[in-house]
């Protein structure tokens, strides 16, 4: 039979066919797996991170602090102070100074506070304590810590001239309100003069206790906590 010029394609199947290209399926899906857990990781150190330094930023106490020189006797209102957070580096430290949250009412300085001075709690006392008085001694470098600070609470003795004699308390628990720089050239000369805070029961014994350090040597020994 006579098909002429006419051609039919014709597509040919058969078991022996071209082989397929292989899957990539799986591999890809892998790796978009692989991806997947990574940024979930990432997102959850980030989240970590961020928790920690939120913590971290809240872990802070304010404080009452001295918009300028406070003096004693002056009432602590919040026209004299402003307040300021702080990060201490532990309870003790932060438990020394006023609480922005404390009540200001009825209290006055109780020694002074300088410009931008956290405020102690020690300098901000009621109203009924000021009726103090406030005595200053010249006291030897040797007979006072060397680090005596303001705020700190002494007792005070003295050591009479006299050889033999015993000493005397003259005052018990009463704080020191200033300390100033050492005086005099180094050795037994040198001094200081420290001011601390008699209450008017301590005034009953002014007369003799002056006479005593007249005839003697004061020593401050400061009592611990």
């Amino acid at each position: 039979m006579d098909w002429g010029d006419d051609v039919v394609d014709t597509q040919v199947r058969s078991g022996f066919g071209a082989p397929a290209a292989p899957a990539q399926r799986n591999r890809k899906a892998r790796w978009k797996d692989g991806r997947l857990v990574l940024g979930v990781l990432l997102v959850a150190v980030t989240a970590l991170a961020g928790a920690k330094l939120l913590s971290s930023a809240d872990d802070t106490t304010t404080v009452w602090a001295a918009k300028h020189e406070l003096r004693v006797g002056s009432p602590l209102t919040d026209d004299d102070l402003t307040t300021v957070r702080v990060r201490f580096t532990s309870s003790n430290d932060s438990g020394r100074y006023l609480s922005a949250d404390a009540d200001l009412k009825g209290l006055v300085v109780g020694r002074a506070v300088g410009q931008g001075e956290f405020v102690p709690k020690d300098a901000a006392v009621p109203k009924s304590d000021r009726d103090r008085t406030e005595l200053p001694l010249s006291v030897a470098t040797g007979h006072l810590p060397p680090d005596l600070a303001v705020g700190d609470v002494v007792d005070v003795w003295v050591v009479p001239k006299e050889e033999g004699r015993p000493a005397s308390q003259l005052w018990t628990g009463v704080r020191v309100l200033q300390v100033d720089s050492v005086k005099g050239v180094a050795g037994g000369s040198a001094r200081r003069q420290v001011t601390i805070d008699l209450a008017s029961a301590d005034l009953s014994r002014m007369g003799s206790s002056l006479a005593a350090i007249g005839a003697g040597e004061p020593t401050l020994v400061r009592k611990a906590g």
